[in-house]
């Protein structure tokens, strides 16, 4: 695992301290959700990164912070054989 230091000016750090909430938890989703936005990490990756167990927890994290889930044609026809394969 690789690890990355940011430098901030004393005052944002208060700023955004003010907000409550963890600053490195912040900045890891932050860089997380912006590379999954320019598709530059996967899904998966984004899953991983952030340590989600479950499609759900990703769904709702995207959802919040305003970005399309991908859901293909493809998808569609993955759930729907899985449907009807558990006779649902």
């Amino acid at each position: 695992m690789q690890y990355i230091t940011i430098g901030l000016p004393e005052e944002l750090t208060e700023a955004l301290a003010r907000s409550g909430g963890d600053l490195s938890r912040a900045a890891l989703e932050a860089l997380a959700t912006e590379a999954y936005r320019e598709r530059k990490i996967s899904y998966a990756q984004l899953r991983q990164l952030l340590g989600f167990d479950t499609r759900v927890e990703v769904d709702s994290f995207l959802k919040d912070r305003g970005v399309e889930l991908e859901y293909t044609y493809e998808d569609l026809q993955r759930d729907l054989e899985t449907l009807t394969r558990l006779g649902a």
